[in-house]
């Protein structure tokens, strides 16, 4: 259990590598480079995606019996994340703008140990072999937080506890970060139980772990909202989890809501797993069961109306500098702590973002391997899905899991025990709410 997440992350590369050599085996075909603008729907089914052609600029309409989204989280609307640079939430963006919704976008997790400024995840492997967390003072300070669990209490506790720490003035040098100190486990301990999390901290921040603590923050790391689905995959669409045939969802862009609000480490291999196995699975089925659905008139017409709008554009934005505000400003008013004042003035924020994405202008105007029209269009995807959560999180007055409320820091089963669906609308976001699914155990207050 000590090295579970340390564990998970090398299974997790096994499993990338066992199922790729699956796929050769069986034939399947990839189209590499490609990039999905758009879901199709006809008659209430799913009938394919349109892409983009990374190599060409082409775009392409796939027709599809079924279609099954694994593509991810959306961690990078917020600037210190141990997601990949791909993690922009494009799945959820796609359906979303579909007449999808997304379930409980407000629940994000924070790892509390990555490394300052990159983000790149520290597992709990460290702590379980010993390492301490330590103040300016160099005071073990999750004494005062967690005195039974100390430095291995749950990730959104030891988040919270470090956000204290600073913002009491015990960060380091009256900065941002804290110490992870591993000083004490000596050279066998690093180098052969923690041989990654040495290398990780050698080789990106320079510091040998053996005689140096280590600068750490917490680190947005995993989405337990996203594309609502039922046990078998399918996507649902409302309050009464009706499905959507031939739609499917796997992995972090679902939420299945095996994690409820808070996901335990290495819980996410086993979601998808579980769910993307069933949901292949009823996907085959279905595909045998039904017939070809038509494709929609022009149904490239929206995809192509949308890169022809970033390329032919004659505002004056960069991407890059919205992107920048984006993620520092749902960093400082989103993420481990929130109150209604600074969600409210993240709402308002976002919507100064969309103003001005609406006059972003590409340099590029080439159609092949144009990076920055895809950095423009996933950036779009990330205003929406920050709008999702800003608006889940306001309208959700309690704290639970991994989202904690500052004004409203008790969980509140009377009102919130429901899950949260967030809409897309011409006037806006509109929220509806489903009931909590108890089978066995009944919900009670954690307690240590």
């Amino acid at each position: 259990m000590r090295r579970s997440c340390y564990a998970a992350d090398r299974t997790g590369h096994m499993i990338l590598q066992t199922c790729y050599q699956q796929c050769i085996k069986h034939d399947v075909h990839f189209y590499n480079e490609y990039h999905v603008l758009d879901l199709l729907v006809e008659n209430g089914r799913c009938a394919g995606v349109v892409a983009l052609c990374l190599a060409t600029g082409e775009i392409q309409t796939f027709h599809a019996k079924a279609v099954i989204f694994a593509t991810g989280g959306c961690g990078k609307m917020f600037r210190v994340s141990s997601n990949a640079h791909s993690l922009t939430g494009d799945g959820m963006a796609v359906v979303y703008r579909r007449g999808i919704p997304l379930e409980d976008m407000e629940f994000f997790q924070f790892h509390p140990t990555g490394i300052y400024k990159m983000g790149i995840l520290l597992s709990e492997a460290a702590r379980g072999e010993g390492a301490i967390l330590r103040n300016n003072l160099n005071e073990r300070f999750m004494e005062r937080y967690a005195p039974t669990l100390l430095d291995l209490a749950p990730r959104d506790m030891v988040s919270r506890a470090m956000y204290r720490e600073v913002r009491e003035g015990r960060g380091i040098n009256g900065k941002n970060y804290v110490y992870l100190d591993m000083t004490h486990l000596g050279r066998e301990v690093l180098e052969k139980k923690l041989p990654d999390i040495t290398e990780f901290v050698r080789t990106y921040m320079g510091i040998d772990p053996l005689t140096q603590p280590v600068p750490i923050q917490p680190t947005a790391h995993y989405a337990m909202g996203g594309i609502p689905t039922d046990v078998d995959g399918r996507v649902v669409i409302d309050e009464k989890n009706t499905p959507l045939p031939g739609l499917y969802a796997a992995g972090e862009v679902a939420c299945v809501s095996v994690h409820g609000a808070n996901r335990l480490g290495t819980n996410s291999l086993v979601d998808i797993l579980v769910f993307g196995r069933r949901g292949g699975r009823h996907a085959l089925k279905f595909i045998q069961e039904n017939d070809w659905v038509p494709l929609p008139a022009r149904a490239d017409e929206p995809a192509r109306a949308l890169v022809s709008q970033v390329l032919n554009s004659t505002g004056k934005e960069r991407a890059a500098d919205i992107r920048d505000v984006l993620q520092d400003e749902m960093m400082d008013k989103a993420s481990v702590f929130r109150n209604a004042k600074d969600l409210a003035a993240m709402r308002e924020k976002l919507r100064e973002l969309r103003g001005r994405y609406r006059e972003v202008k590409s340099e590029d105007r080439g159609a092949r391997y144009n990076t920055e029209l895809l950095e423009i269009i996933e950036l779009g995807g990330l205003l929406d899905l920050a709008e999702v959560l800003v608006a889940g999180a306001l309208a959700r007055q309690e704290s639970r899991g991994g989202h904690f409320r500052e004004d409203f820091p008790k969980r509140d089963d009377t009102n919130w025990l429901k899950h949260t669906l967030a809409y897309q609308s011409p006037k806006g976001i509109e929220l509806k709410f489903k009931p909590v699914t108890i089978t066995k155990f009944q919900p009670m207050e954690r307690k240590y």
